[in-house]
């Protein structure tokens, strides 16, 4: 995950410390909630003065929409990716499911706080992040409809509904995987795919 500005002097001191705190906000926000969590907080998590802690971020609220951002770019770099890589939509859906579960297994602290604190984002912050979400799901769907076109298969439900399934079934892993069970996030990414895939003929 990376911070807003980080890039434009690579390796930069202040780019460093804004990632350190940004990555230390991800703890705390997972492990307390960001209500119950504050400034104060983050600051004694990477040794810091409250008003040192302002001059890299002015706001909690910067500090959770930063990780929105950083995860739904991310995803939606990565979904592109692998759409432009495939072999065939069926493919690309296939990678698209796998690489979702496997991402969400390997960063369920992001995910817990994705999904849990949406609601702590005011309507102004929330839409340009809604917007990203609506274009990874997009990605996902088209997908969808590419396959159905070129094979002339009719699901039992609307493609968009069964986007939203299948994306369902993948962001919920961040619930219950184990990351000491006996599966590696790809593993689990590939079995959840072969039980999804078979809708799609």
């Amino acid at each position: 995950m990376v911070a807003r500005g980080a890039g434009t002097a690579v390796g930069s001191r202040a780019d460093e410390q804004r990632q350190r705190i940004l990555s230390a906000a991800v703890g705390v926000f997972s492990r307390r909630g960001y209500r119950a969590t504050s400034m104060n907080d983050i600051a004694g998590e990477v040794d810091l003065s409250k008003p040192a802690l302002y001059h890299y971020w002015r706001t909690k609220q910067d500090l959770l929409v930063q990780i929105y951002e950083s995860v739904l770019d991310e995803s939606l770099d990565g979904a592109r990716a692998i759409v432009a890589a495939a072999p065939s939509p069926l493919e690309a859906f296939r990678g698209l499911i796998v690489e979702r579960v496997a991402y969400t297994c390997e960063h369920q602290d992001l995910l817990k706080i994705c999904f849990e604190e949406e609601s702590e984002l005011p309507p102004e912050l929330a839409e340009p992040i809604l917007e990203r979400r609506r274009a990874y799901e997009a990605v996902v769907h088209e997908t969808v409809e590419a396959h159905l076109a070129a094979t002339g298969l009719v699901l039992p439900m609307a493609p968009k509904a069964f986007v939203n399934t299948c994306l369902g079934a993948a962001n919920w892993v961040y619930k219950w995987y184990d990351p000491a069970g006996a599966l590696t996030p790809h593993e689990l990414g590939e079995q959840v795919a072969a039980v999804l895939l078979p809708a799609l003929g």
